[in-house]
């Protein structure tokens, strides 16, 4: 009994002193965020316009730019994490991931729709994207069922790059129909944070709010479903109702992700896998680890797409692919692939 004891105790301790440590990494990033760039205004110019004391123009870029994009970029670590792990859960699947399952290219080929027909406003855009990030995930996951490769990783994932792919090769032929929205809609193909300012969260603060409450509805179900779906209905709980729900989250944090940010792959790969690895399989402890894990990947890498060719950019997306693929190769040669 006492043995026992410690042992739960230490495996809640552990998730804890996770969270306390990557809340403390994610601040520093936060402020290396704020302090570091790609023009002209260096880190002590920073910090004298954080403190209040520094130049007209390093003030602007930091109030204006820099402030902006960090913001956003914690959102969107936020959304994307919380939806890979969403989805690797319910499909008991660790490389079921929104970039991967044709979620996001889903997003984007509709708000490169709407843009071509003149969408303007950047709530309709959040819509159309929440639309097409569900109509991917169920085709994936509908065509995954029928040809019997739900609980096959490999085969889940050519299913959703097939998909991917298809709607990628859409988007690039709306580019040849209207060259007006070919510069917005390459933005929605390689992803970025550049540009993005704070008015743009408020389009998609209520779909994150819906987003929450849903979460913390189905978190300890999926924790159930985890077992089995007979003892998750042994325990009260709705399989069905369970994953449409799950569904429902996922389409509202990538379309959310997307609208604001473009498609960013990856994220929703490397999160999931990192919270597992530090907090164990159970959904809820994952879940709270997405929370800090992925603003910290999509924060660090927007930094280093500032830095690594100053003082050009290099598009967001590219760095998180650059860190999860090899995650991807890890996971798909590891000898027995992890239960979820």
């Amino acid at each position: 009994m006492t043995g026992g004891h410690v042992s739960g105790a230490g495996s809640t301790r552990r998730p804890r002193r996770a969270m306390a440590g990557l809340s403390l990494l994610l601040a520093l990033a936060c402020l290396a965020s704020l302090l570091l760039g790609a023009g002209d205004v260096g880190p002590m110019r920073a910090l004298h316009a954080l403190l209040g004391q520094g130049d007209p123009e390093a003030q602007f870029v930091l109030a204006s730019l820099r402030l902006p994009r960090t913001v956003v970029g914690l959102v969107v670590g936020v959304a994307l994490g919380v939806a890979g792990s969403l989805l690797q859960a319910v499909t008991r699947n660790p490389l079921a991931e929104p970039g991967l399952l044709g979620v996001s290219a889903g997003a984007a080929f509709a708000v490169a729709v709407a843009l071509v027909l003149g969408a303007t406003a950047t709530t309709l855009r959040v819509g159309v994207a929440q639309l097409g990030a569900m109509a991917g995930c169920l085709c994936v996951l509908g065509v995954a069922r029928v040809s019997g490769a739900g609980h096959d990783p490999v085969r889940l994932v050519l299913a959703g790059a097939a998909l991917t792919g298809l709607l990628l090769s859409l988007t690039s032929l709306l580019l040849l129909f209207d060259q007006r929205a070919a510069d917005e809609i390459r933005f929605w193909v390689v992803g970025s944070l550049a540009g993005r300012r704070l008015d743009h969260l408020q389009a998609i603060l209520p779909s994150l709010l819906l987003a929450g409450v849903i979460v913390l509805a189905v978190a300890r179900p999926l924790a159930a479903l985890a077992l089995g779906e007979r003892i998750a209905s042994g325990l009260g709980h709705h399989p069905g109702v369970i994953r449409l729900l799950v569904i429902v989250a996922v389409a509202l944090l990538v379309g959310a992700a997307t609208a604001t940010a473009g498609p960013i792959a990856f994220v929703g790969l490397v999160v999931p896998f990192a919270a597992r690895a530090l907090a164990g399989p159970d959904i809820r402890r994952t879940l709270w680890l997405c929370l800090p894990l992925g603003p910290l990947m999509v924060v660090t890498a927007d930094i280093v797409s500032r830095l690594l060719v100053a003082p050009s950019e290099l598009p967001l997306g590219v760095l998180t692919a650059l860190c999860g693929a090899p995650v991807l190769v890890a996971v798909v040669r590891a000898r027995r692939m992890p239960t979820l």
